[in-house]
């Protein structure tokens, strides 16, 4: 509380008038006037010096006042108050013995003499790291300059700052310069936070209102198979589910695999599971529905299973995209459009992953219900309308570069062995009592099959 009536006193911060309207009990006890040295945290001396010179000769014209509040917390980020003044010499004749006095309460303090060629300034950072800006403080070599620079004892991520400069007239009489008093953030904690978000993975998470009483663990290992090695109760984090969303982060020296993985209010643990990179640096955005997941697209594009660069074990299954594709166009035009087939069929590969994980889910419950069973036919049915949907967009784009008739039947009779092969995994199910979930998604295959027996056929 002291900490703070100060801060707000040299600031100039708008609560300052409140606490001259009266004399109570609480005022009188935070009076600077009676504070013991036993008391003092800060540099007191220091402070009433600026105050009383800003007070007595401040100008007006040229003052600069800015505060900076985080909007959800309310919290000041930084602050500043700069004053230009005009006096005589001899009201800065305890200048040096005031700040000396206050070095004890300091963690940098500085002195610069006329004569100094050194200039001067200082890093205003915000308190999330991603505004700064540098404040000239000494610019000149006839300047002299005090700098004391202080820990905010109400927020010790915060850095105060208490300056002055000056130069005097040619006689040595009068003193014009400018008094400071800065808060932002301390910079030794800007450079550990600007490191550490760069070692940083979070995850955030949305859920349906239906499953807004869940809670997720968090598994994590180097490799996939490791991950595949953890028990169930092996995790790293249980993390609850907030206003239907949930968060999670840590600091990652390196890539590696971890697993989402939901428990229902009645505390089962879900059978099916999401498998992802965890890579440093990066954020996985999630939006969980009842039984299925709309997954970070441009997260896996940039480093997850679409990338490239995926620590997740490769696919293995025995429906395949193969083909040595031709392009007629030039060496350009043909890397770019291989770059684009690549992109479409890295993404088709991904989610007949998810559909294998889905199905082997589906294969290991014992004795399941209608209920438990009805999630998991849903994302295999949404899965396999985006996998025609991203199929499409292959077709075309293959088609534009010229393939034969046969390259195309060959493409389509990919697609073809992907719906059959689904069906031969609902049939590995069939002593299980399908749900309208699976009866829908069996429709939907057997649909897409004879739409495209009739494509091939046009060929």
């Amino acid at each position: 509380m002291k900490r703070l009536i100060i801060m707000l006193l040299i600031l100039g911060n708008a609560a300052a008038p409140a606490l001259a309207q009266s004399k109570s009990k609480e005022q009188k006890k935070y009076d600077l006037t009676i504070m013991t040295n036993k008391e003092q945290q800060y540099p007191l001396r220091v402070f009433r010096l600026l105050k009383s010179i800003r007070d007595k000769f401040g100008m007006k014209k040229g003052q600069t006042y800015s505060v900076l509040k985080n909007p959800d917390t309310g919290l000041i980020e930084s602050a500043e108050r700069i004053t230009r003044f005009s006096c005589l010499v001899d009201e800065l004749k305890t200048i040096d013995e005031d700040f000396m006095a206050d070095e004890p309460f300091s963690y940098q303090i500085l002195h610069l003499l006329p004569g100094n060629s050194q200039q001067f300034d200082i890093k205003v950072v915000t308190a999330d790291g991603q505004r700064s800006k540098t404040l000239p403080i000494r610019t000149k070599q006839t300047q002299e300059m005090w700098f004391l620079a202080t820990k905010n004892i109400e927020n010790p991520q915060l850095r105060d700052v208490y300056a002055i400069v000056w130069e005097t007239d040619d006689l040595g009489i009068e003193a014009k310069g400018t008094i400071y008093g800065i808060s932002s953030l301390r910079p030794d904690l800007y450079t550990k936070n600007v490191e550490s978000s760069k070692r940083m993975f979070k995850i955030e998470g949305r859920v349906d209102e239906n499953i807004k009483d869940s809670l997720y663990n968090i598994y994590i290992a180097n490799t996939h198979d490791a991950l595949n090695a953890l028990g169930d109760n092996e995790y790293v984090a249980c993390v609850p589910v907030v206003n239907k969303r949930f968060e999670w982060q840590t600091e990652l020296d390196h890539p590696c695999v971890g697993r989402l993985r939901c428990i229902f209010p009645d505390g089962s643990l879900c059978s099916a599971w999401i498998d992802l990179d965890f890579v440093p640096g990066e954020t996985y955005h999630i939006t969980v529905h009842n039984g299925y997941y709309d997954d970070d697209v441009a997260y896996e594009q940039r480093v997850g299973r679409l990338s490239g660069k995926s620590l997740i074990a490769p696919r293995q299954e025995s429906v395949t995209i193969t083909g040595d594709f031709k392009f007629e166009d030039s060496e350009d035009d043909k890397e770019a459009a291989k770059t684009n087939v690549n992109a479409r069929v890295n993404a088709i590969q991904a989610e007949l992953k998810m559909i294998d994980e889905a199905f082997a889910a589906i294969k290991y419950m014992h004795n399941p219900s209608h209920s438990q069973l009805e999630p998991h036919f849903k994302q295999i049915l949404t899965l396999s309308k985006s996998i025609d949907t991203r199929f499409q967009g292959l077709a075309n784009s293959t088609k534009d570069n010229c393939l034969s008739p046969n390259e195309q039947r060959e493409m389509y009779k990919f697609i073809i062995d992907m719906y059959r092969y689904q069906n031969r995994k609902l049939n590995e199910v069939s002593a299980i009592r399908l749900t309208k979930s699976a009866q829908k998604l069996q429709k939907y295959i057997n649909g897409q099959i004879e739409k495209y027996l009739g494509e091939m056929s046009k060929l």
